[in-house]
């Protein structure tokens, strides 16, 4: 292939890359794969000393594809060239000063305000147009609706979600709607088009560049993000350095990556002088006031053992390389994921085969290249988890395994997670990758398995993550569990749309676990709060032969305690609440809600016309519950009155 056909099919990889990117959020390549085509790129450009029309070196992001309403930004907002080196970083300062930040990982944001209000925020988008989502922006933390400065007033930050936020959202989310990491699911939450889907998911803003701000003489880039966090907002946190410090700087912030609560894919360096960097103008793609750094991935070449095919909380089986131990980041390692069929097909792996592995982003373990490519391996037709047969699936031209077999423990992650969690079972330490870990391995099919680990200590403790102290532990918190209240196993086992409160309503009535099954729909509908729907599924699924063994299964591995009783003749018994805010009087919201369960009521997460009382104790915010509320009618009452209920 010519020089000026491969830039060609680069630029034709990369435009693709960027449209998923920066309009879904979706990452089809990792970031170490698109710089290395962007580099080749670049180098190519320089060689042949031709630009092709439309160059991906010539663009800083791409079109966005929405219903948002387009915004021309004021001034080009340019990608910051780019370095691995930090005697580059030390070279680029020179005698200089500079502020050195992290590089979030997020989506990036222009606030504008005048005479103290928002007035509008736009994505970063093509770099020349954006989208409007000032409706989204003001329910984003760190972003405040007014500020104290009268004149105009522009800045540049990034929207982000923290590892925690989004480990919750997808939490909840139904299989095959979970997110693929933070960013990608902090790109579809600005961007949706209902600003309640923002202020749900704890959406963060971080300032990290103060464009401008009418009759601000402040020169200094630290002093002026210093002076940003006086007008309310988060501000990115740096340091300010030089180049004889630049190197110490550079692993501190390497240092603290593990423990950062937000995504980061580097760092940035920024002129301290705000005047002389803006006086050295810009390329044609890239501001000369800055310069971002990325870590310098650290290889190591090994020999892969096997490929495993591990059971996904999606229901797919996904390969997982194995080979020899190598020490990168100060760990060791010998896993890695490979994410799918076709990744596996264009490493053309092979047992034996010779690897290069690395860190993405210093953190998750990935196979760079394969020196040796026998593409030599065998695809199971034969599941690893319950024997049945495979096939291969393609979706948009990337092929995954699943098992045909419909009853297959790897296709059940989902209600293995809702089984184990607080307001069910409440296995403390029982993470979404230990049950997909203990389903590949076979040590989980059914619900009673989860009281038989002890029966695998063995095998558990030679599993990559766990050892004596891990397992000890998590046998403890299964132990723990067993002793639990009726309520909570009927939850646990997933019967649609019965939830906690329905749990704790049947069996307030029923208290032994030889009664549930019996139950008639008629004898659930004349129970106040069961609905005919609810009663329908609550039979059909004790009428299976399969679900009705795994519950008398499950029940002969517990200890089953009664109950407090519920409190139908309090008065809020009946009444559907919804909790919004902090509260006081109880430790958290979940005492709250467990309170107004055990005193009849109902907990429901958003306002409805259904919802009798909005607890909120700032009644008069302007949060979406809020306005709801008064939209619709709905009482907003605080803590205090709430107790004044009890009493009515």
């Amino acid at each position: 292939m010519d020089k000026t056909a491969r830039m060609k099919e680069l630029n034709a990889l990369l435009e693709k890359a960027a449209s998923a990117y920066y309009n879904t959020g979706e990452e089809i390549m990792s970031d170490h794969e698109y710089d290395a085509l962007y580099d080749e790129l670049e180098r190519l450009e320089k060689e042949t000393g031709i630009v092709l029309s439309g160059s991906r070196t010539q663009k800083v992001g791409f079109e966005v594809a929405s219903s948002l309403k387009k915004v021309r930004h004021e001034s080009k907002m340019l990608s910051l060239d780019k370095t691995k080196s930090i005697d580059e970083l030390a070279a680029w300062l020179s005698t200089n000063k500079g502020f050195l930040s992290w590089k979030l990982d997020g989506l990036t944001l222009v606030l504008t305000y005048e005479n103290g209000s928002l007035v509008q925020a736009v994505t970063r988008g093509n770099g020349e147009d954006g989208e409007d989502i000032t409706s989204n922006a003001v329910h984003m933390k760190g972003i405040p609706s007014r500020i104290p400065f009268a004149g105009k007033l522009v800045v540049r930050g990034e929207s982000l979600i923290t590892y925690k936020d989004f480990e919750k959202v997808n939490a909840v989310a139904d299989e095959g709607a979970k997110y693929k990491n933070p960013r990608n699911l902090c790109a579809g939450t600005v961007r949706n088009l209902d600003p309640k889907v923002t202020a749900e998911r704890g959406v963060n803003f971080f300032a990290f560049n103060l464009v401008s701000a009418d009759g601000l003489n402040d020169n200094s880039f630290s002093s002026r993000l210093k002076w940003l966090s006086t007008m309310g907002f988060q501000t990115v946190y740096g340091v300010v350095t030089d180049a004889d410090g630049i190197r110490d700087e550079v692993l501190r912030f390497e240092g603290m990556i593990e423990q950062n609560e937000f995504p980061s894919d580097g760092l940035v360096l920024m002129l301290e002088d705000v005047a002389y960097g803006l006086s050295l103008g810009e390329t044609s793609h890239a501001p000369r006031n800055g310069i971002a750094f990325k870590w310098r991935d650290e290889t190591a070449d090994t020999k892969l053992i096997r490929v495993e095919w591990s059971a996904s909380r999606t229901g797919l089986l996904n390969p997982v390389a194995v080979f020899e131990p190598v020490e990168l980041e100060g760990t060791t390692v010998s896993r890695a994921s490979v994410h799918n069929v076709s990744i596996v097909r264009q490493l053309k792996l092979g047992e034996g085969d010779t690897v290069t592995v690395y860190k993405a982003n210093m953190i998750i373990p990935q196979i760079l290249e394969n020196k040796t490519g026998s593409d030599s391996l065998d695809i199971p037709e034969v599941c690893p988890v319950c024997g049945g047969r495979t096939e291969i699936k393609s979706t948009d031209g990337t092929d995954t395994l699943i098992c045909t077999n419909a009853e297959c423990a790897a296709k059940h992650i989902g209600k293995f997670e809702h089984f184990v969690q607080r307001d069910a079972m409440n296995i403390v330490g029982m993470s979404t990758a230990t049950i997909e870990t203990l389903v590949s391995e076979g040590c989980i099919s059914h619900y009673r398995d989860f009281y038989h680990l002890a029966d695998h200590k063995e095998k558990i403790t030679s599993l990559e993550g766990f050892g004596e102290k891990s397992y000890a532990k998590l046998i403890e918190a299964i132990e723990t569990s067993r002793r639990t209240e009726l309520s909570r196993v009927l939850y646990a086992v997933g019967i649609p749309n019965i939830g906690r409160a329905a749990s704790r309503i049947i069996c307030a009535l029923y208290k032994t676990p030889g009664e549930l099954p019996r139950l008639t729909a008629e004898e659930l509908t004349a129970i106040d709060g069961i609905g005919e729907v609810l009663a329908s599924e609550y039979v059909r699924c004790f009428s299976d032969e399969a679900f009705l063994k795994e519950y008398n299964d499950l029940v002969a591995e517990l200890d089953i305690i009664q109950a407090a009783e519920v409190d139908m003749a309090s008065g809020i018994a009946g009444k559907t609440f919804v909790i919004t805010g902090s509260v006081t009087i109880w430790k958290n919201r979940s005492e709250l809600k467990s309170f107004i369960e055990q005193n009849g009521g109902k907990v429901a997460s958003s306002v409805t016309s259904k919802t009798d009382y909005l607890i909120n104790n700032d009644s008069a915010s302007n949060s979406t519950k809020n306005k709801t509320a008064k939209s619709l009618g709905v009482s907003i009452i605080t803590e205090e009155e709430f107790k004044a209920l009890l009493e009515a």
